[in-house]
């Protein structure tokens, strides 16, 4: 297996192109390259005192008291066994209340679309039957997956100077083609003051619009990159291609900013999203751990002992303690892992996020899929869904990387690993910075008294 830097990108390629090859070789399987053991097992400990306190040795810092924490462990576990066992009775009532659904779909999505505007609680509609369970195929063996992910450096006044780095890892892994896949990243350096502080008047901080800035980054990244793997696709019959966000489609924070805040992160989003549609690229966004309820959520219409699921009027709008949310907090994800066997995806939904209105024709559905190790959810905009050979081949895409990935994308893994600022990245980085700033003349260089002293300590 050989590999080469490209002077172009500045990347690890690999020789044959084929990167998923490369994993299956590994010795350890389940182990990426490079794997050198958990955070702990090289980590030197010492026994300190008479209270068996462990603490790193001289001069690498102070770690958990691991003595004292222990005490607590036997608590915390034996909660977690009673909510586990809450749980199940949890799943036995929502598989009840979807079977009486599923007798009465088409009553409960109109009844659903009749009172929404009365519920405390986002539902979603099913768009197929809930007892839709379909096995995916493998995906062609000729296909390409790309994907992007971003990381950031905060900004900080104590150090040497105001600013903020973007940093978005990219990757395009061509499968069955013998071409070189690309990992690079592209980072950006924010410090003009029309930049940092251009949140200020909508009342929003400068941290809180750089990760905005960043979730903006990665869509127009992914976009580029589409658009010029098609204009340099081999000639022939294309192979077939899918672009991978990391993380739900649906932006739920968009709902609490300002307009005028919300126009500039967007719309560009939408014009990224557009340009993949233009290409014939199918967008999927991968959960994995969602936390969502917005499945269940509908089933809390047949669980309604009311005649009118008017949640204000009979509940006052406290939907926690409703009486239909007797299978809550239980999320999607755990039901659809007693109901999926793996491979397999749920029906699709249409969600319900109010954020969706502005969405146009780019309105976000969504499915489970269980992918061996865990049942994750995949949402897609309305237009790759209204293509069903588009997406069902999305989705054995999704389904190939999991398994290539170990139980998670691998495009995503890699895109992660590109993206992410390590410890020793921000102080090259500051030193970088730090070096300019004194080849320009600039006095006084240096971070504030107490950022110095946080890095050393006199005791």
């Amino acid at each position: 297996m050989t590999f080469i830097l490209s002077p172009d990108f500045g990347a690890t390629v690999i020789h044959d192109g084929i990167l998923s090859d490369f994993w299956d070789q590994c010795l350890c399987v389940g182990r990426r390259p490079g794997y050198r053991g958990g955070a702990l097992a090289s980590l030197p400990l010492a026994r300190e005192g008479n209270h068996g306190t462990l603490r790193q040795r001289k001069g690498e810092g102070v770690v958990l008291d691991l003595a004292r924490l222990a005490q607590q462990m036997q608590g915390l576990s034996h909660h977690l066994a009673q909510e586990a066992e809450a749980a199940q009775g949890r799943v036995r009532a929502a598989q009840g209340w979807m079977a009486q659904a599923a007798l009465a779909q088409d009553a409960w999505v109109t009844r659903q679309r009749r009172y929404a505007d009365h519920l405390a609680f986002t539902a979603a509609l099913p768009v197929e039957p809930l007892t839709t369970r379909i096995t995916l195929d493998p995906a062609p063996i000729a296909h390409t997956v790309v994907a992007t992910d971003g990381s950031q450096i905060a900004p900080s006044h104590h150090e040497i100077a105001y600013c903020y780095l973007i940093n978005v890892g990219r990757v395009v892994l061509h499968y069955g083609q013998g071409r070189f896949p690309l990992l690079d990243s592209l980072p950006e350096v924010i410090y003009r003051p029309e930049d940092l502080y251009q949140s200020r008047p909508w009342g929003i901080g400068t941290e809180d619009w750089m990760g905005h800035r960043r979730t903006m980054a990665e869509a127009e990244a992914l976009a580029d990159l589409g658009y010029h793997l098609q204009s340099d696709s081999p000639a022939g019959s294309p192979a077939p291609v899918l672009a991978m966000e990391d993380g739900s489609l649906i932006y739920w924070f968009l709902d609490t900013l300002p307009s005028e805040a919300r126009d500039h992160i967007l719309p560009p989003i939408l014009a990224a999203w557009d340009r993949l549609r233009q290409r014939g690229i199918p967008l999927v966004g991968y959960l994995s751990a969602s936390r969502s309820s917005e499945g269940l959520n509908f089933l809390r219409l047949p669980a309604c002992p009311f005649s009118e699921p008017h949640c204000t009027q009979h509940c006052n709008g406290q939907s926690e303690k409703a009486p239909c949310g007797g299978f809550m907090p239980l999320r999607d994800a755990v039901l659809w892992a007693t109901e999926l066997a793996p491979g397999q995806r749920s029906p699709f939904w249409r969600s319900s996020a109010s954020i969706l209105d502005l969405y146009g024709d780019h309105h976000i559905y969504f499915c489970y899929l269980h992918g061996g190790a865990e049942v994750a959810r995949v949402e897609m905009p309305e237009w790759v869904v209204a293509d069903p050979d588009q997406c069902t081949l999305a989705l054995q895409m999704v389904l190939t990387q999991i398994q290539k990935g170990y139980g998670y994308p691998v495009a995503l893994a890699e895109a992660h690993n590109q993206a992410v600022v390590r410890g020793g990245d921000r102080r090259r980085f500051f030193a970088l910075l730090e070096h300019e700033m004194i080849r320009a003349g600039l006095p006084n260089v240096g971070i504030s008294a107490k950022e110095a002293r946080k890095r050393g300590s006199i005791a």
